[in-house]
């Protein structure tokens, strides 16, 4: 291991950051360098701790967060010091620190401005949000104006999110959704939603966020809130996402009750019965996935959920967590006993203050009321939860390298096999599912696997949550059972008279006719229409956006968001946005040799690349130039 420390030192509040995460330093050797504040003269015949320290290094990205976030940005001090700390080479720090988005190892002010600019933001006006930001902010304001990736926010684009570093314990637009923090964790930072965002709205909450508007409820997101016959959204909007009694006074922890009645072997037999698969978009059967983890005799076993919610388009995940964070804890505990695990990790993406500070509450209320612990519910059973908070990196939607990323590792996907069954998270059998995945378990115990398979088509069993957001007349999520039409979910959304195309599954997913509307919403009715269902993304776009800034955007994207690791995507991804920045303004012969090299380039990523990443950046031009005509 070759490490190499400067002799720069950390600033004091840069130290008390990191001393508050990992404690004070037992030695010498974790000190900077020259500080004899701690030298004993036993720190010079030894060192102390190098394997404890090393066993410590999944706290390198909450450390790089507790700097960033008392801060503002990552120094070499501070990078050196956190290092030392957990023996970490700084070549290798430095390289996790450059790979998210949200941090930054050069100085900048301490409050940030993410407006988002991807697609659904887009089409409702971002580039003229951010010009008459900039405008107004001008030189010298002090905030940092930095145009990223899909906030999550698409019902009410476009969006904007200021964090405010060093700010103490919150803002008023954090207070707004009446969640208290955990206790005794007083918050370093600030931060306020501006959604939807105006150039003047969005200038107060960065100059102060403490005086934005709170943040509307999370059942304004679902339009069907309150209504009979909802599976998965019927507590939004009905109980207090802070409120644990609430929860359970609208039948909250009853399946976990069913869970102990059944033991570990029949709840893994009622998911499989039910036939869920997984809803972030590869639909791999549920009860398979949880069966190989839980017969693996290597131990420990990990349970870890993928809130890190970052495909353009998608936002189910963070109003349930909003709007009904209990479930989730409630459902990551079943799942945790089924497999065998007695520690879950919830990756939650950085993007979601309302979402971190309610499931941290959650996890609170739950720990002390004895549903999480040491004996959950008087059962025996073991099972605790920490959340671990992403950094702005799509890639790490990818199970493996959301692994890496927890490991304190830059997110870059593993090859496989093994798989994470067999070899997870710190190498142990781990069972990874997404949030709609998770809560779905829940009414699978309640009503029996029988009355779950009941709802939705033969090989699509159960309700799905639609994200529609673009142009409709109530974007917002929506519960529909599968086999629903496209046609129907639109007429409930508001589908304009003028619409022009339908993006399906989101950035890695694929465009559709306005005449298609008869595809059913399923996993096997999408894949037989040439399309994909995906997350359940739902974009709808009128002949008013300008399909080839949208195609653009994309492609640009996928650019940002690959890790580098390999060629195929690095490369091809820099490739097709160069190519369709050629033939923007070009169409018929003129693009014709582009659209070849296009295609090209497309078949190479999908055939090459290592994940789900590369493999997809090409499909939604695909699409546009083979179903759309886009460039005719």
């Amino acid at each position: 291991m070759d490490l190499h420390f400067g002799d720069s030192k950390p600033t004091d509040e840069e130290r008390e950051a990191v001393d508050a995460l990992l404690g004070p330093p037992g030695s010498a050797w974790e000190a900077p360098f020259g500080d004899s504040a701690v030298r004993s003269d036993a720190d010079l015949r030894w060192a102390r701790g190098g394997r404890a320290a090393r066993e410590r290094r999944d706290l390198l990205l909450p450390g790089l967060h507790a700097v960033n976030d008392r801060v503002g940005w990552i120094s070499e001090g501070a990078l050196d010091y956190l290092c030392r700390r957990l023996t970490v080479p700084p070549a290798e720090a430095y390289g996790v620190a450059t790979f998210y988005s949200m941090f930054s190892v050069k100085p900048r002010p301490a409050t940030v401005l993410h407006v988002c600019t991807d697609v659904a933001c887009a089409a409702a006006g971002s580039a003229e949000l951010c010009a008459g930001v900039e405008g107004r902010l001008g030189l010298g304001s002090g905030v940092s104006v930095e145009r990223g990736p899909c906030l999550g926010l698409c019902e009410r684009a476009p969006a904007a999110l200021v964090v405010r570093a060093g700010a103490g314990a919150g803002s008023a637009a954090e207070a707004g959704s009446g969640a208290p923090h955990a206790p005794g964790a007083e918050k370093p930072y600030a931060t306020a939603v501006v959604a939807p965002a105006t150039p003047e709205s969005t200038v107060l909450a960065a100059s102060a966020p403490e005086a934005a508007e709170p943040e509307p409820p999370a059942s304004l997101a679902v339009p069907q809130a309150g209504q009979p016959g909802l599976t998965l959204l019927r507590r939004i909007g009905v109980v207090d996402p802070a409120s644990l009694d609430d929860y359970r006074s609208h039948g909250g922890y009853t399946a976990l009750r069913r869970a102990f009645a059944l033991g570990p072997a029949g709840v893994i037999r009622e998911v499989t019965d039910a036939g869920l698969v997984g809803r972030g978009g590869a639909a791999f059967p549920t009860g398979v996935k949880w069966k190989a983890t839980a017969s693996q005799p290597d131990r420990p076993h990990y349970l870890v959920c993928n809130a890190d919610e970052s495909e353009p388009g998608t936002f189910k995940d963070r109003v349930l967590m909003e709007g009904d964070p209990y479930s989730l804890i409630e459902a990551m505990t079943i799942a945790g006993y089924a497999v065998g695990a007695h520690q879950g990790y919830l990756y939650l993406r950085g993007e979601y203050p309302r979402a971190l500070r309610l499931l941290s509450n959650a996890i609170e209320q739950a720990r002390a009321r004895g549903l999480l612990g040491d004996d959950v519910l008087g059962q025996g059973y073991a099972f605790d939860i920490e959340i671990r908070r992403g950094a702005g990196a799509y890639i790490c939607g990818e199970e493996t390298a959301l692994f890496n990323s927890i490991e304190g590792f830059r997110g870059e996907p593993r090859s496989k096999p093994p798989f994470p069954v067999e070899k997870g998270l710190f190498g142990k059998p781990t069972a990874e599912n997404n949030v709609e995945t998770l809560v779905n378990v829940l009414p699978i115990l309640t009503m029996g696997a029988e009355a779950y398979a009941a709802i939705g088509t033969e090989k699509s069993t159960g309700p799905k949550l639609f994200c529609v957001s673009g142009s409709v007349g109530r974007p917002g999520i929506y519960e529909l059972p599968f086999g629903a039409t496209l046609g129907e979910l639109l007429d409930l959304a508001g589908k304009p008279d003028n619409l022009r195309a339908v993006l399906l599954g989101g950035a890695a997913g694929g465009f559709v006719r306005a005449d298609e509307m008869d595809i059913p919403l399923t996993f096997e009715g999408t894949r037989a229409a040439g399309t994909t269902l995906g997350s359940g993304v739902v974009l709808a776009v009128d002949d008013t956006v300008p399909l080839p800034r949208i195609l653009l955007r994309i492609a640009e994207f996928f650019r940002d968001e690959s890790c580098g690791q390999c060629v195929p995507c690095r490369v091809g991804t820099v490739r097709q946005e160069e190519a369709l920045h050629r033939i923007a303004e070009r169409t018929g012969a003129a693009a014709a040799g582009d659209i070849a090299l296009l295609r090209e380039v497309g078949r190479a990523m999908r055939d090459a690349s290592i994940c789900g990443l590369g493999q997809t950046a090409w499909n939604a031009v695909e699409s546009a130039i083979d179903r759309l005509g886009a460039y005719e």
